[in-house]
């Protein structure tokens, strides 16, 4: 079930407006003075986890901005210093911060604060589905009066908002052009440095990272027994829509004898902005739920998985890193073409075969399972995707990142060489 609309989300702003007005005065009022402050839409992790690391191993004064008790836990366990982004704490933290790194939008801090601020958008992907200004889900309004006028002012303080991002990284040259688009950025902000995020897809080697990873999903989903291959299912949110490829109760029966045929667990991901409909209709441990609310930053797991499902998630991408094999079901990708948008074409992604239905997957996913040849033959494929789209596999997207804030203008910590 759905739990969020960009529409009814752009409502709330636009009542929000008298709010912001008066945010933005008190930054015109309030100095700013060198701390780094951080936020996350998902949680304590993604790419603003990983430069916080670097930013505070630099000698940097930083603190994070969280939005629930449980990231102010997750927080405290890795030793983060935390303020709850709502409230005068928050917004004083934000106004106050030289730096302000996001992940999703500016309300990752507050929302009313960072005006004035140098601010990193780290973002949560490579698009594959338009996104920002390119994308007319982005400034929907309810069905009013007057919502074409709204529309298009919505389209206006999402552009403003967008300049004030300094640095937003790019994967690669051709992610570059995309995120330039999206959030109509031109000039030398959005850097070819590779993402943060992807960075434990690259450091150390390979089984170190599976045994990390192995370790992290028991901690999360349970015990994994020794041998069983894990699936990773990552269903894309549907901008408030209904989710088409819920599986119906005789569908859970054939994916479940999949799974025992082959010995596998099948992972679900569903969207943080649209969880739920994904519990099988009879008890199996060959099912297990994944989510945000389970898993906030599911990167570092990724390595500890042997195959992946989506339909338009930017993982896709991303799965390359480690030349796992990507299956794609997308029973509404005309419909999500046309309303949505790819940049591209969906088949320079996911081939000539995406499954548009659980019948026809399963009979794919039986095929990847059971045949060495095909799990290799989609693991290059799934290899070369990526390298078209990530410039960098050395671990060091953070430290890119970083130089290109200091290259900016934003300095050192005193005493720091």
């Amino acid at each position: 079930m759905a739990s969020f609309s960009f529409g009814s989300g752009n409502a709330a702003k636009l009542l929000r407006i008298p709010v912001y007005v008066a945010g933005r005065i008190g930054t015109l009022l309030v100095p700013r003075g060198s701390r780094w402050v951080f936020g996350c839409g998902a949680g304590i992790g993604d790419g603003a986890l990983a430069l916080q690391r670097l930013a505070r191993s630099e000698g940097h004064d930083t603190l994070w901005l969280t939005s629930s008790e449980r990231e102010e836990r997750e927080a405290a366990a890795l030793g983060i210093r935390t303020v709850p982004k709502n409230g005068v704490r928050g917004w004083w933290a934000t106004a106050r911060a030289g730096v302000v790194v996001v992940t999703h939008g500016l309300g990752d801090v507050n929302r009313y604060a960072n005006a004035g601020a140098f601010v990193v958008q780290l973002w949560h992907g490579i698009p594959l589905k338009r996104i920002g200004l390119d994308s007319p889900a982005t400034t929907q309004v309810p069905s009013v009066p007057g919502a074409a006028l709204l529309r298009r002012l919505v389209g206006i303080l999402y552009r403003s908002a967008a300049q004030r991002i300094r640095v937003l990284p790019a994967a690669s040259h051709r992610a570059r052009g995309r995120l330039e688009s999206a959030f109509g950025l031109g000039g030398d902000r959005v850097v070819v440095t590779g993402e943060p995020r992807v960075d434990v897809l690259s450091a150390g080697g390979a089984d170190e990272r599976r045994a990390t990873a192995s370790a992290l999903l028991e901690r999360t989903v349970g015990q994994i027994p020794e041998g069983a291959r894990t699936i990773l299912y990552a269903p894309t949110w549907r901008d408030g829509g209904a989710d088409p490829a819920i599986p119906s109760a005789e569908q859970w029966v054939r994916i479940i004898r999949v799974l025992e045929k082959h010995d596998a667990l099948l992972l679900v991901r569903s969207h943080p902005l649209g969880e739920g409909g994904y519990t099988p209709p009879l008890p199996t441990r060959r099912v297990r739920m994944l989510g945000a609310s389970v898993l906030a930053d599911v990167t570092p797991a990724l390595a500890a998985v042997d195959v992946l499902i989506t339909d338009y998630s930017s993982l896709a991408y991303d799965v390359g890193l480690l030349d796992m094999p990507v299956l794609y079901l997308a029973p509404d990708a005309e419909d999500y073409a046309r309303t949505r948008g790819f940049y591209g074409r969906y088949d320079e992604v996911a081939g000539t075969d995406p499954a548009a239905g659980w019948d026809e997957l399963l009979g794919q996913l039986d095929a990847v399972l059971g045949d060495a040849e095909t799990f290799a033959a989609r693991s290059e494929r799934s290899a070369t995707l990526s390298a078209q789209m990530h410039a960098f596999r050395d671990g060091r997207n953070t430290r890119r990142v970083y130089q290109a804030i200091r290259a900016r203008g934003i300095s050192a910590p005193k005493g720091a060489a």
